[in-house]
């Protein structure tokens, strides 16, 4: 148990910290009218969760967007990059005349936009590249353009 061994996400950490950070400045220096936290979710751009991996022939990109409809969501791809942007729009709801004084005492929902841009160190073939939507997760797979790797070769010096 002393030595087990524990994976740390780094991008986790900071993620977390500049959250706490925002909330604390939106806490404590904002007005009130414009610290609203719903006020506040709605105009910032949320990082979604990845998870990336490769081979020898292909990039895999897992994505998480909850709540997420398929057409809100757009990938631009490039050569050297790939942008996965996408959108949550807060739940329009009906109300009765008794409930107009409703507030909200906690909300942990993200509505607003994300973005997140992802670089490869090798080109792609980009016409070859697919995407799935399934329960929030999208999957996309983007096939390397294969190089030809060859051996290191010594050059001569030559004496003049």
């Amino acid at each position: 148990m002393k030595h087990d061994l524990i994976i740390r996400e780094p991008d986790l950490y900071f993620d977390s910290i500049h959250n706490e950070l925002n909330n604390f400045l939106r806490d404590t220096l904002l007005i009130h009218s414009m610290a609203n936290p719903l006020n506040v979710k709605k105009t910032s751009v949320w990082r979604p969760a990845i998870e990336f991996k490769q081979n020898d022939k292909n990039y895999t990109v897992k994505v998480q967007l909850p709540g997420v409809k398929k057409d809100d969501i757009e990938v631009e791809l490039d050569n050297d990059f790939m942008t996965i942007t996408a959108e949550i729009q807060e739940e329009a709801e009906e109300k009765e005349e008794k409930e107009k004084n409703e507030r909200y005492h906690t909300s942990e929902f993200r509505y607003g936009k994300y973005q997140r841009t992802i670089s490869f160190d090798q080109p792609v073939k980009t016409e070859e590249a697919t995407a799935v939507y399934d329960k929030g997760i999208l999957k996309i797979k983007i096939p390397k353009l294969l190089t030809e790797t060859k051996t290191p070769q010594k050059l001569e010096i030559k004496e003049k």
